[in-house]
């Protein structure tokens, strides 16, 4: 059956008539009624109210009211949508398809959905207690500033030259106050932080080093435009990636390397020493000698050209690139000028990389005269 509304006190029909309906209680009343000043159950003529006039003008439809569109508005929260049969029955004047159709176009399908506007409340944003209507969150910054000046009268009758003073104080604090709050909102509108979606997909993107490193200069964004912010982030990430460089440069040439063109073969040389390394051992019958490696071809490498016959065959077998060896031979060189003797421990100790290859070394430069045992002028009594 249509929805009526009946006065509370006479039962006069006044679905189709202004009617008055109170504020604080249940209650509808015909204009007679409310006029008289009718009081039942809990209802007071005191009370507030609200006037109810019929709404039959059309809003977005011609062919329905605007007392159907509340009507219809009402019923689908009460009933539920989906409810088309019952709603139907309820309104009166249209069929449940008309119903369902109705709202489908309206208030669903329309490109200007939704219809009736959100409220500027805090559960309308993904941001909890924001209230993008209004720009304020339901709990501010000094949150309890209005408690100090929301019962202050001026009053220059009364008001003496000390008290106005007071007053005009504890005005310059809460706008102070003020200023803070709203300090801490430009921050966040200015740096768009209310993209909750955006920055979290930003950030799922981010790498790890990234992340720790905005992290720790986060406490600087308050001290910089989002500009400058941003600007000196990417400066500090430039920063490490150039240190990281300069490492890797430095530890090339600390094996001494100073060319790019001799960094492929160094590390082609490191990842296959490190592949032997890590390679799990398989337990097989123990076989007498080693192979030995293969040598390496030198005749293209950077500074092979100060090398002599031995020094490059010496090199191709012990599979070290022509740069690193005279590194090692002028380190050797030296620390024997120095001393007037060394021992091919000293050389060990002295020279950081694979021990037998340093023996080698220590080995040939004796044989070829270019240094002496301690206590020996025969260089082959340190091989024995």
């Amino acid at each position: 059956m249509p929805y009526k509304y009946q006065c509370d006190s006479c039962n006069r029909d006044i679905t189709n008539v202004v009617r008055i309906k109170c504020a604080e209680c249940d209650v509808d009343l015909c204009v007679t009624c409310f006029s008289s000043g009718a009081e039942i159950k809990k209802h007071k003529n005191n009370h507030a109210y609200k006037i109810i006039e019929v709404c039959d003008f059309s809003i977005y439809d011609e062919d329905w009211g605007a007392d159907e569109e509340l009507i219809l508005i009402d019923l689908c929260e009460q009933y539920g949508l989906g409810n088309w049969e019952q709603i139907s029955e309820n309104l009166g004047s249209k069929t449940k398809k008309e119903c369902a159709n109705h709202y489908m176009d309206i208030y669903v399908n329309s490109p200007k959905w939704p219809y009736p506007p959100l409220q500027s409340l805090p559960a309308n944003h993904e941001i909890a207690g924001y209230m993008p209507g209004r720009k304020e969150f339901e709990t501010e910054y000094e949150n309890d500033a209005e408690q100090t000046v929301k019962d202050m009268v001026f009053d220059e009758f009364t008001d003496t030259p000390e008290e106005y003073d007071l007053k005009i104080a504890v005005l310059d604090i809460y706008n102070s106050r003020l200023d803070k709050r709203m300090e801490k909102k430009n921050f966040i509108f200015d740096r768009n932080f209310l993209d909750f979606k955006r920055i979290q997909a930003v950030e799922r993107k981010r790498p790890k080093d990234d992340k720790e490193l905005l992290s720790k200069m986060r406490v600087f964004a308050k001290l910089q435009s989002p500009t400058d912010f941003n600007n000196f982030v990417e400066g500090l990430k430039n920063e490490i990636k150039l240190k990281q460089k300069i490492k890797e440069l430095q530890h090339y040439r600390q094996n001494g390397i100073s060319s790019l063109s001799e960094v492929a073969a160094f590390e082609s040389h490191k990842s296959q020493k490190t592949y032997l390394i890590a390679s799990p051992r398989i337990s097989t019958p123990r076989i007498t000698g080693r192979k030995a490696s293969a040598p390496l071809d030198l005749k293209d490498a950077d500074g092979v050209n100060l090398l002599s016959e031995a020094e490059y065959s010496l090199c191709c077998n012990l599979r070290l690139l022509p740069k690193p060896y005279l590194v090692i031979k002028e380190k050797i060189l030296s620390e024997y000028a120095r001393l007037g003797s060394l021992k091919k421990r000293q050389a060990r100790e002295l020279i950081k990389i694979d021990v037998n290859k340093t023996g080698k070394i220590y080995d040939f430069f004796l044989s070829a005269g270019l240094i002496k045992g301690p206590n020996t002028m025969v260089s082959s009594d340190y091989n024995r």
